[in-house]
């Protein structure tokens, strides 16, 4: 494998640097949730036209995919960046800032499209060179509502693949304003948690909060629950293969002299591995219903399965880090040591396709690293110089691999 093929990466993404900063500012200002994303789809497509690629639409959702075929034939690399929003409300006080009262782009997802606009409009113009095809995808309904394993059950593998070889492997890059603009931060393995939510219903008996030797308190049944969750993680959970138990809401009661039949917690589990989820689970489960009976009551536990585990593939990761060493030197790579707790649908696609994800550092100049408003926070903004280091990212990771099967 020649690096040479990368040569000129860079400046030719710096060239794509205005278009991309007016596109992602542009979604930015109207911003769509889950998987129906039509204004978002249609300046995808916009940003997409006069390019040499075939491009389907998803039938189920808004999601676009764009197929580029070089010159020569080879295998097939596929691309994603996820387009929706966050049900929330900005307050950066940017000057593009969100239109739409309670939607913001506070996960980045407008800078993932324009980054991957910006490297189809760079290995387009690089078509004669390449061995192979790179298929760009542009998915809906990251924020939870699976629009990944959409695109997968529409065909995304197929449609990336049709007339070609099969998609031999697949990256995505997710910007974090925590982590130093223009570097690339990844790892092999897990990289990102699996996220379960349940919802567990305690029922006791109620009556005169004056007194509750005549009822049996579902509240107070509750709380040690609560309680009982983390002494089980510590407890029963391997160190080396972590996981999280979080009860984010309690509901119980209707004023204050009344004992309530019932009380309800919902929350959320991360864990980093399968094993791990199916055993958290499953603890829960038992430990839920047996303070429940402790007490005289019941527990009814009810578990939503949502995204798995993002586990990179070990080869697939090192090869996108060393090939961001290579387009934007070696301090701009960085090898993580340990997963984070947050999760994504790109797991679905790393189930079917060796490949990875890396994390693109955004944090704006002269902010601080505890200083930075994270994802996921009405404040959050970001560096859009780093959006080059993106593209270049985005586009060497597939010339290189094209490169490296044409020469296998």
């Amino acid at each position: 494998m020649s690096d040479d093929v990368l040569a000129g990466v860079v400046d030719a993404a710096g060239e794509q640097m205005g278009d991309a900063v007016d596109l992602r500012r542009r979604i930015h200002a109207h911003p769509e949730l889950g998987n129906d994303l039509p204004a978002t789809q249609a300046a995808v497509l916009e940003a997409l036209d006069g390019l040499p690629l075939a491009v389907t639409l998803s039938t189920t959702t808004t999601g676009v995919v764009a197929v580029l075929d070089g010159d020569e034939p080879g295998p097939t690399v596929l691309l994603r960046g996820d387009m929706d929003a966050l049900p929330m409300p900005e307050d950066t006080g940017l000057e593009f800032a969100s239109s739409v009262d309670g939607a913001m782009h506070a996960c980045g997802h407008d800078a993932h499209v324009a980054m991957l606009a910006g490297a189809a409009k760079l290995l387009a113009a690089r078509r004669g060179g390449l061995a192979g095809r790179v298929a760009f995808m542009f998915q809906p309904g990251e924020e939870g509502h699976d629009g990944a394993r959409h695109m997968l059950e529409d065909g995304l593998l197929a449609t990336a693949a049709a007339g070609a070889e099969p998609v031999s492997m697949a990256f995505a890059i997710h910007q974090s304003p925590t982590i130093p603009s223009g570097v690339i931060a990844s790892k092999g393995a897990s990289l990102m948690a699996s996220a379960d939510s349940f919802t567990i219903t305690v029922r006791g008996r109620g009556g005169h909060a004056s007194m509750p030797h005549h009822t049996s308190d579902p509240i107070p049944i509750a709380c040690e629950m609560v309680g009982a969750f983390q002494a089980m993680v510590t407890r029963r959970v391997d160190v080396f293969d972590p996981a999280v138990v979080t009860v984010a809401r309690i509901l119980a009661g209707t004023t204050s002299n009344v004992i309530p039949e019932s009380a309800e917690l919902h929350g959320t589990v991360r864990t980093v591995s399968e094993k791990a989820r199916d055993a958290v689970l499953a603890d829960i489960e038992q430990v839920a219903r047996g303070i429940a009976a402790a007490h005289g009551a019941t527990a009814e536990i009810s578990v939503v399965r949502g995204y798995p585990v993002t586990v990179n593939d070990v080869d697939a990761a090192r090869f996108a880090l060393d090939t961001a060493a290579t387009v934007l030197g070696a301090r701009c790579a960085i090898e993580m040591l340990n997963p984070v707790m947050g999760a994504e649908d790109w797991s679905y696609v790393l189930q079917q396709v060796p490949g990875s994800m890396a994390f693109l550092g955004t944090r704006p100049k002269g902010v601080a690293a505890h200083d930075a408003a994270p994802n996921h926070s009405n404040r959050m903004v970001l560096d859009e110089d780093a959006m080059g280091a993106g593209i270049a990212t985005y586009a060497a990771v597939a010339i290189r691999w094209l490169d490296g099967a044409a020469r296998a």
